[in-house]
C-alpha cells in the first residue's frame, strides 16, 4: 500500500458504504475495514487506492471519540494516504453531547495540524450548501436542513440551525472561515483557501451545490494537501471534489462499465429505523409478499437473549416459508413506547442476523438505519467490505470479507433512514 490516495474513517456505516461507491464509480480501488486493521489483513488487499475504518462514532459521546478516535486517526494516518477524511452523514446532524463533529475536528487537527478544509455538500445525495446553510431533499422537495420533515425532528440529533458555522460553533471553538458559492464560481477558492490557512484559523467551509463548485474545492484540496493539511471534515462529497481533482490531473481514470448485481431467491432485512421513508419501505414490502416479524423492543433493549433467539428462529421459518423476510424494531415514529436505545437494539439485530446467515446460508442481508447499520455489522464477525454493485444511490451492494467460511462472501446492503424508494427492499433482492 505505498500508493494510497486517500483515507476515510466514517462516523456510521452507511455513510462509509456510501464512501465504497463514491470511489468505484470514480475508478478508486478501495476497501472498508470494520476493524483496526493488522499487518495480515492490510497485506490481502495490496492494490487498493483508498482504505477506510468504519466506526459509530456518530453515536457516541465526546468521550468516547476522546478515548476512540485517536488511536483510529493515528492507524489510518500511518498507512501514508496524503489526506484523512472524517466522513459524516450529509445531512451534518450532531450535537455537543452525540456524534460531535466538532468534536473529531479537534481530535483531527491536534492530531495531524494544518487548516481543516470542510464540505458538506453532496448534489448527487440532494444535499447542498449555499452561503454556509444547508438543505436536503426529501420527497422530491428541497429544504433548509432546519425545516427537513424528518431531520429537523430527528429523535437523537434533531437539526435546528441551518447555518453550519453557527451548528458547530455548539461543538467547537474553532474558527472557520467561509468560501461561499459566488466566490468558488469566481474562481477564488484557492485564494481564500490560502488566506484562511495563513490567518492561522482553524477550518473553513466550503460551499458545494453541483459537480462544477465539487471540482474546484478538489482542485484546492489536491494542490495544498501534506502542506497546508492533511485532515478534511464533511460528507461524501469530500470523495467525489477529490475524485474529480484526480481525474482532472489524471491521477485516476473513470471506472469501466460498472457490473451489475444478480437477483437471490432470499433476502433478509434487518430494520431498526423510526424514519417514516424506511416505514414506507416496510409496508411496500409486506404488500408485496415479504413476511414482517415485529421484536419486542423493550426485550432486545433488556438484552434478553430469549427474544432474540424468538426472532432468529421465526425469520428462519419464515424464509423457508417466503423466502423474504422484514425483522423491524418499528414502522416509523410511532413504534413501540420505548427509550431510545439505538445501539442495544442494532447489536442485538446483529447478533440475530449472524445466526440467521450462519443457520439459513443466506447470501445477501440488508440492514436499515445508519445506527442499525453500525451496531449491527459490529456484531457479524466480519472484517472488511468492497463495494460490489450497483444498486440506489448511497446504499449499494458490498460484498463482506470474514475468516468465518459461514460469512466470507456476504453480501450486504446498509440503508440510512432517509434513503431509497418505497420499493427498495425488492430492489435489493432483485439486484437493482
Amino acid at each position: 500500500m505505498t500508493d494510497l490516495l486517500y483515507a476515510f474513517y466514517g462516523d456510521d456505516f452507511t455513510g462509509s458504504t456510501d464512501v465504497l461507491e463514491q470511489l468505484a464509480e470514480g475508478g478508486v480501488p478501495a476497501i472498508l475495514f470494520l476493524r483496526q486493521p493488522d499487518v495480515a489483513l492490510l497485506a490481502r488487499f495490496p492494490d487498493v487506492r483508498a482504505i477506510g475504518m468504519a466506526g459509530d462514532a456518530r453515536s457516541r459521546s465526546p468521550g468516547w471519540m476522546d478515548r476512540h478516535l485517536p488511536p483510529a486517526f493515528a492507524a489510518l494516518s500511518a498507512s501514508g494516504a496524503p489526506i484523512l477524511h472524517y466522513k459524516t452523514c450529509s445531512t451534518f446532524d450532531s450535537s455537543p453531547s452525540i456524534g460531535s463533529i466538532g468534536r473529531a475536528l479537534d481530535i483531527g487537527r491536534q492530531a495531524l495540524g494544518g487548516i481543516v478544509p470542510i464540505l458538506i455538500g453532496a448534489p448527487h445525495l440532494g444535499r447542498y450548501l449555499i452561503f454556509g446553510n444547508l438543505f436536503a431533499a426529501a420527497g422530491g422537495v428541497v429544504h433548509r436542513i432546519d425545516r427537513h420533515p424528518t431531520m429537523a425532528r430527528h429523535p437523537v440529533t434533531p437539526m435546528d440551525e441551518a447555518d453550519m458555522r453557527l451548528h458547530l460553533a455548539r461543538q467547537t471553538a474553532a474558527r472557520i472561515a467561509l468560501a461561499p458559492i459566488d466566490r468558488i464560481q469566481a474562481g477564488e477558492a484557492d485564494r481564500l483557501f490560502c488566506e484562511a490557512s495563513d490567518a492561522g484559523l482553524e477550518a473553513i467551509l466550503f460551499d458545494g451545490m453541483d459537480e462544477a463548485s465539487l471540482a474546484a474545492v478538489g482542485t484546492v484540496l489536491l494542490a495544498h494537501q501534506r502542506d497546508r493539511f492533511r485532515f478534511a471534515v464533511g460528507s461524501s462529497g469530500v470523495t467525489r471534489a477529490l475524485i474529480l481533482g484526480w481525474q482532472a490531473a489524471g491521477i485516476v481514470l473513470p471506472a469501466p462499465a460498472l457490473p451489475r448485481a444478480g437477483t437471490v431467491d432470499r433476502l433478509l432485512v434487518m430494520s431498526g429505523s423510526c424514519s417514516p421513508v424506511t416505514a414506507t419501505q416496510i409496508a411496500t414490502a409486506r404488500q408485496g409478499g415479504f413476511a414482517t416479524v415485529q421484536a419486542d423492543v423493550a426485550a432486545l433493549v433488556a438484552g434478553n437473549l430469549a427474544e432474540e433467539e424468538r426472532l432468529a428462529r421465526t425469520a428462519i421459518a419464515r424464509l423457508a416459508d417466503t423466502g423474504r423476510v422484514v425483522v423491524h424494531s418499528a414502522e416509523g415514529p410511532l413504534g413501540q413506547d420505548v427509550p431510545a436505545a439505538g445501539a442495544a437494539i442494532g447489536a442485538a439485530l446483529g447478533r440475530v442476523s449472524r445466526t440467521v446467515v450462519r443457520q439459513s446460508g443466506i447470501g445477501r442481508l440488508l440492514f436499515a438505519g445508519g445506527d442499525t447499520s453500525s451496531h449491527g455489522v459490529a456484531q457479524m464477525g466480519l472484517d472488511a467490505l468492497a463495494w460490489a454493485a450497483p444498486l440506489e444511490r448511497g446504499a449499494p451492494l458490498v460484498r463482506a470479507f470474514a475468516a468465518e467460511p459461514e460469512l466470507d462472501g456476504l453480501e450486504l446492503v446498509l440503508k440510512g433512514g432517509q434513503m431509497g424508494a418505497p420499493d427498495f427492499f425488492e430492489t435489493v433482492r432483485r439486484g437493482g
